[in-house]
């Protein structure tokens, strides 16, 4: 992963660069510590050892759908004609992924059927990865496995329905055994197609969003975590805060285009295996 690389080389070069230390008031060393996969396992707040354990993570997930529900009631339940800067934006959304995700791939038909499902798959892993840079949240919904997987598992359920209902008795058949094939090249292709078609899929659509988050993540904590610690430096290395804070916030404006891109690839990429799932060679 590039972004791994970039966190790599720019923890390398801070600890490089931090062979000094700063005193706190109780005459410790403080030392830098950058970040680490701990704290996107904070520690539970409730109901703990139980399966229903919540820790901030889940809180955070419950708000994005309280506020998505919010926000979506409020506005649409008093739609005009003449509409309201709130309602014109979330028109212009919605549009947005309407004409170049669902009726680009799926058409006019079919995206009557599978619109509903796309437009709020993409809202809310929009929502949920843009906590990663709201202060006192600070972390996206979508940076531990789980919820990449289940969306996944949401896409690949979808993908499979689509093609066992347009297709019941060819699907799975031209999907495993493509037509034209010599017989004896089916020992090979098939086990290919099935690996590519129905464990790649959701596993590459998952990898794909979880490790961008976490990346993200992880260069937004060692900036800002780099501009804390030469701040409370009493030396000349305290200018370098300039310097972090800059590239912090750099990374926060690039932070909110990745949110919205793998909102906008995962779904894209869950309306083409739709649309391939429902194309008439099966």
């Amino acid at each position: 992963m590039p972004r791994f690389s970039e966190i790599a080389l720019l923890h390398h070069a801070l600890t490089q660069l931090l062979p000094f230390a700063s005193v706190d008031d109780s005459g410790d060393t403080a030392e830098f510590h950058g970040p680490s996969l701990e704290e996107f396992f904070p520690p539970a707040l409730f109901f703990d050892g139980t399966v229903f354990e919540i820790n901030r993570l889940m809180l955070i997930r419950f708000l994005v759908v309280l506020v998505l529900l919010l926000v979506f009631v409020l506005i649409t339940r008093k739609m005009r004609v003449v509409p309201s800067r709130g309602q014109s934006v979330i028109e212009l959304a919605v549009d947005f992924v309407q004409n170049n995700v669902v009726v680009q791939n799926l058409g006019i038909k079919d995206g009557k059927r599978f619109g509903p499902l796309l437009i709020t798959m993409f809202f809310f892993i929009l929502a949920m990865n843009i906590t990663g840079i709201i202060p006192g949240l600070n972390l996206a919904g979508t940076s531990v496995f789980g919820m990449p997987l289940v969306l996944a598992a949401t896409s690949y359920v979808v993908f499979i329905y689509a093609g066992l209902k347009k297709h019941p008795g060819t699907f799975l058949k031209s999907s495993l055994f493509p037509p034209n094939v010599p017989i004896f090249l089916y020992i090979i292709v098939t086990p290919i197609e099935f690996l590519s078609t129905f464990i790649l899929r959701p596993v590459t659509l998952s990898i794909r969003l979880l490790m961008n988050m976490v990346a993200g993540h992880m260069l937004l904590v060692l900036c800002f975590s780099a501009t804390s610690f030469f701040l409370a430096t009493t030396s000349v290395f305290s200018l370098f805060s300039i310097g972090t804070f800059a590239f912090g916030f750099a990374f926060t404006i690039f932070e909110i285009l990745v949110a919205v891109l793998q909102a906008y690839v995962f779904t894209f990429l869950t309306a083409v295996y739709i649309q391939l799932a429902l194309a008439e060679e099966h």
